[in-house]
């Protein structure tokens, strides 16, 4: 007897999760519901038309795998789409929809018969050059946007996808917290080489993916295979290479490989959380350490506002979408951590919008990013912090961040802006923002006039320091 629908699309999502990020997979797949499975066809239902259009768009070859891999290669997808909500004597109207961006193979169409290469090994019959890169054919240049946060990282990258191995950025090392768009830069440039010369021999592989090669080939007696492989490549991209700290085998292995590729010309580029410098204090060997130091370094810092606003709007407008700029703004101001944050917080909104069959405005853009802020730092509460101070000045948020200039609510103004700049990460520019469009100076201002008054006036002191019970803040 079969897997039950239930089981079977409990075993896809175990699949799918594994391919997209945390807020993606909540937002798009936590709400579709397993129908039926009649053979090869499994029936899902989804809450909305937009909802199927968004999954067919962006989702349906990760789709696609979980299926495959569950049902087998004539495995075909069926949407049940919720049309109508209905009501309390009405059921919800649902419309059938097959996919249609990528049709499943079937008997009469049989899918081409391609290896699944799992391993280096695989790809060592170099007779022609169609190898897989292991690169995200999503990730190019034309979708990441350049600030001053990144500048000299895209510059140095477009250079070296233009000329691999022939500039002086040899090799490339690019450096960033997480979320920051390391990854899909690196990819870029790989992709960009591949559209360039297709004839060019592209990898893409993460650190520890790199490592678990070198451990599978240490066992199986393979290593003079895996070395062939990784000699024959044109341009060598390694995600994360803290990750090799402590793995004293993979490192010595990589510094042989990085010699003679970087001595036949070949581009090498690598990420790292942390400059080279600070490698040295991870177990990562000197001389490896040395070769990053050979090229370029590049870091990727937190975009700033504008970028921040050209990301959101480059998204949007992939998705064929349009918000208000002021929903724009705010979720540009609110969300100042990292570009990973960003996209995943546009996602929620989209998706929220979605299933709740609202248009985004500010207010549900306020709504939905409630929640998911506090969950990318739960220090930032810049809402809490102004209706504190207004409910203890018995005034109003509005009043706050009104244009008026009377005195009680310039005190109240203040004292919420000198909190905010003291207990939240937001930037001046951000906090500016939320009392009413201010400049960064206005709040510059506003704290040094708080903390002088603290000094010399007891009373106004006393006020502060009640506030900050009410806060819950012992200690700025």
């Amino acid at each position: 007897m079969g897997l039950s629908h239930e089981k079977v699309w409990e075993n896809c999502l175990r699949i799918i999760r594994e391919d997209i990020g945390e807020q993606a997979y909540r937002t798009w797949f936590l709400p579709i519901k397993p129908m039926a499975i009649h053979g090869d066809k499994l029936t899902i239902q989804v809450p909305s038309e937009y909802f199927y259009d968004y999954l067919e768009e962006h989702y349906v070859h990760v789709l696609k795998k979980a299926v495959v891999a569950e049902i087998g290669p004539l495995a075909k997808l069926e949407y049940s789409v919720i049309v109508d909500q209905g009501g309390d004597e009405k059921r919800p109207t649902l419309v059938q929809y097959p996919t249609q961006k990528a049709p499943y193979y079937s008997k009469k169409n049989p899918a081409p018969e391609k290896p699944e290469y799992k391993s280096p090994f695989d790809l060592r019959n170099l007779g022609h050059l169609a190898h897989q890169s292991y690169l995200n054919p999503k990730y190019t240049f034309d979708n990441y946007i350049e600030g001053t946060c990144n500048q000299l990282a895209r510059s140095a990258g477009l250079a070296i996808a233009e000329k691999p191995g022939i500039t002086s950025f040899n090799p490339l090392m690019i450096y960033g917290t997480v979320g920051l768009g390391k990854t899909h830069l690196v990819q870029a440039i790989g992709n960009e080489v591949k559209n360039n010369d297709d004839n060019k021999f592209v990898v893409y592989v993460t650190s520890e993916n790199f490592t678990n090669q070198v451990y599978e080939a240490l066992k199986n007696r393979r290593i003079e295979e895996f070395n062939h492989f990784y000699l024959q490549v044109d341009i060598l991209i390694i995600d994360d290479i803290q990750f090799l700290a402590g793995k004293e085998r993979t490192q010595e292995i990589l510094f042989h490989i990085f010699n003679q590729l970087h001595g036949n010309g070949k581009q090498i580029v690598f990420t790292s959380d942390r400059p080279p410098r600070d490698l040295m204090n991870i177990e990562l060997q000197d001389r490896l350490i040395s070769r990053f130091k050979w090229g370029l370094t590049a870091d990727i810092t937190s975009p700033d506002l504008e970028t921040r606003v050209a990301i959101i709007q480059k998204k949007l407008e992939d998705d064929g979408i349009e918000i208000p700029t002021e929903v724009i703004e705010y979720v540009a101001h609110t969300v100042d951590t990292s570009v990973r944050d960003l996209e995943g917080v546009i996602i929620s909104l989209i998706g929220h919008a979605s299933l709740t069959r609202k248009n985004i405005d500010l207010e549900l853009a306020k709504q939905t990013l409630k929640n998911i802020v506090k969950e990318i730092d739960t220090e930032v509460d810049i809402d809490f912090i102004q209706k504190t101070v207004a409910d203890y000045f018995k005034l109003k948020v509005d009043d706050l961040v009104a244009k008026t200039r009377k005195k009680e609510m310039v005190k109240a103004r203040q004292i919420a802006m000198y909190f905010c700049k003291s207990l939240t990460d937001h930037s001046l520019k951000s906090i500016g923002f939320n009392f009413g469009g201010r400049d960064h100076t206005t709040v510059i201002h506003s704290v040094q006039s708080v903390e002088d008054q603290m000094v010399t006036n007891n009373t106004y002191k006393a006020h502060v320091d009640e506030i900050k019970k009410k806060l819950k803040i012992k200690k700025i």
